[in-house]
């Protein structure tokens, strides 16, 4: 790729292991739209970034007119709203807003539990156990919802499982043991089925730190042109 061939694309701003990140990512593949794509160091956040969002926080998503596109949630749906092969906008399931209903719980109450039920010591009196407790009454309102189809959108998955299913995966990290213990049969296939799809391998592939004298971008999702 020359840059002149790559100065159409967008530009994300990433994180590998960051949810809000790889639910991006994860439209930005299913829908085939390229991008350039810059891993970025948190600690450590390249001016370019903080240039183009004060909020500092990735994804951040930079389209050639210039506009901003600061919030995950909103760079699926303006990638879907171009290509969406798979039908993630269309649920088999509800409508599509329903799934943004669910999409706000889990990113709002669900959130809020988890990070303090992984991160205890960042919140003041914080209970680990009386976040995680709460976080599970919204996996098994999941599981349940999983007790009809095998994914939330109905027989495919769909915009709410891809933008649900990584803060899912990071509660279950917490405390691997006591996850499998629980009661969520279905949550748990469908979760294990997600984390080993193709395109969740691909959207987790290692890219170097971006920094500003790269010679050569990184073409997101791998092998678009």
């Amino acid at each position: 790729m020359t840059p002149m061939s790559t100065g159409a694309m967008p530009v994300l701003y990433s994180f590998r292991r960051c949810p809000y990140a790889m639910r991006a990512r994860l439209a930005l593949h299913a829908s085939a739209t390229a991008c350039v794509l810059r891993e970025v160091v948190l600690r450590d956040k390249p001016a370019a970034l903080l240039a183009a969002s004060p909020k500092a926080t990735v994804p951040v998503m930079v389209l050639p007119d210039g506009e901003v596109i600061a919030q995950s949630l909103d760079i699926m749906r303006w990638a879907l709203a171009r290509h969406d092969p798979h039908g993630w906008l269309q649920p088999d399931v509800g409508t599509l807003d329903d799934a943004l209903a669910h999409i706000a719980e889990c990113d709002d109450r669900f959130k809020r539990d988890l990070d303090r039920y992984k991160y205890p010591g960042r919140y003041e009196d914080a209970d680990a156990l009386v976040h995680r407790a709460q976080g599970a009454g919204f996996l098994m309102q999941l599981d349940a919802r999983l007790q009809a189809a095998p994914h939330l959108a109905g027989s495919r998955s769909g915009l709410a499982d891809n933008a649900i299913a990584p803060f899912v995966r990071q509660f279950s990290m917490v405390d691997p043991a006591w996850f499998a213990q629980q009661s969520w049969p279905r949550l748990r296939a469908w979760l294990h089925a997600w984390a080993g799809s193709d395109a969740f391998a691909a959207v987790m592939h290692r890219y170097a730190p971006w920094l500003p004298a790269d010679a050569e971008p990184v073409v997101f999702p791998p092998g678009a042109q």
